[in-house]
């Protein structure tokens, strides 16, 4: 893109803030590649939708003809990034740390082109540093404009423990765009604290500031709360095409155009065509369809989009079940089980009362059929298909 207009506003896309604007349009007009890190911790095994954000707007700066440097925090990430966090996080071990970073490396480069995407470990610069070097950096800041974190704010005032080594991760992170002199730096809203003490070393120590931009935190699957393993409202780029599928399909139509504008890789001219589709007649579920199957051709192909599609129709507008269900046995002391602790016991649902809840809501079924009893007993010699809601299903044998 040569028109340095159009291409600023591809970089604002979605972005939820940038330090500073004029900043990054003065470098964009110096017609030369420009450095751009995003850093990722390697501290599990898969990356899901919401990391792909910042690999997103990586993207773009890519295709821009910059230059794109994917971070790998392998040292960051036995330290234990504080953001966000009422707990110190628990240090992982090198051994996980640089497992974890070789599946990133395979992920991302789905989304990013390999032969021009510059990946870096930061123990290259920090295993070098030294003790010397660490008590410098660490003399760059004070004890009081750390606490100007809100985390680190909230955890003191509620008397809850902050170790030491935490007040290093910013200063680490910070330390890495001084090594890579970086023009630009992505990060999550949350990183804030963490981007901006970037600004300041690169400053210190006579670089021109990185400007910062802040992309917005990917909602879940439940819209609310920030797309998080730990509250299982992911979706992984790991997940199989079918799954994927569902997942996508699940999401309201409100959060659907959430998902466009940080996810999709379409127009916004086109996105906003599809919302007069919509305004116009067209049903939102088959606008959310085109966006499962852009999502899935990313990080499958096109064929495994179709095949989700087709299996979608079919079990969920035709009524049909997956082929493929855990299958369980169960066998039950008095040769009997009431169905609530059936369900609960195949993993269907996590409690009795759920269970309750799903029969009283007609959202579990037998062999297809609506579950009316929640005192329902299953005697042994039973074989048939169990299904919570949607997408959980079970083949269940009762011994």
């Amino acid at each position: 893109m040569t028109d340095v207009s159009q291409a600023f506003a591809e970089l604002k896309r979605g972005a939820e803030e940038i330090l500073l604007e004029d900043e990054l349009l003065e470098k964009l007009k110096q017609g030369k590649p420009l450095k751009i890190k995003a850093g990722f911790d390697p501290t599990a095994p898969d990356l899901h939708f919401g990391h792909t954000v910042l690999i997103n707007k990586l993207r773009q700066f890519q295709l821009q003809g910059h230059e794109v440097i994917f971070l790998i925090g392998d040292f960051t990430g036995m330290i234990g990034d504080p953001t966000g966090k009422n707990v110190t996080r628990k240090p992982l071990t090198k051994e996980d740390v640089l497992a974890n970073a070789e599946t990133y490396k395979e992920q991302v480069f789905k989304i990013l082109d390999p032969a021009k995407t510059r990946v870096e470990f930061n123990s290259t610069w920090m295993d070098t540093l030294g003790a010397a070097g660490m008590l410098k950096l660490a003399s760059r800041q004070t004890v009081a404009r750390m606490m100007e974190r809100d985390d680190f704010k909230k955890r003191f005032a509620g008397g809850q423990s902050i170790a030491i080594h935490e007040f290093m991760y910013p200063l680490v992170q910070g330390w890495d765009s001084v090594a890579l002199e970086a023009d630009v730096e992505l990060g999550g809203t949350d990183q804030k604290f963490n981007l901006l003490m970037g600004r300041e070393l690169q400053k210190s120590e006579g670089q021109r500031a990185q400007t910062v931009l802040m992309m917005p935190l990917l909602e879940g699957l439940d819209g609310v709360q920030k797309m998080s393993k730990s509250l299982n409202n992911y979706i992984g780029i790991t997940d199989s095409p079918s799954e994927m599928f569902g997942k996508i399909m699940s999401i309201s139509d409100v959060l659907m155009w959430r998902y466009y504008q940080l996810l999709s890789f379409k127009p916004l001219e086109i996105i906003e065509q599809y919302k007069t589709d919509i305004e116009q007649g067209t049903n939102p579920r088959d606008i959310k369809i085109t966006l499962a199957k852009e999502l899935i051709t990313r990080f499958h192909d096109e064929a495994a989009a179709e095949t989700a599609h087709n299996e979608f129709i079919n079990r969920f507008q035709k009524g049909a079940m997956p082929e493929d269900m855990p299958e369980v046995t169960l066998t039950p002391e008095n040769g009997e089980i009431a169905i609530a602790n059936l369900l609960k016991e195949i993993g269907l649902v996590t409690s009795t009362s759920e269970a309750m809840r799903m029969i009283k809501q007609g959202a579990a079924k037998i062999d297809g059929e609506k579950i009316t009893d929640n005192k329902l007993i299953v005697g042994s010699g039973s074989k048939a298909v169990y299904q919570v809601g949607k997408r959980k299903f079970a083949r269940v044998t009762v011994a």
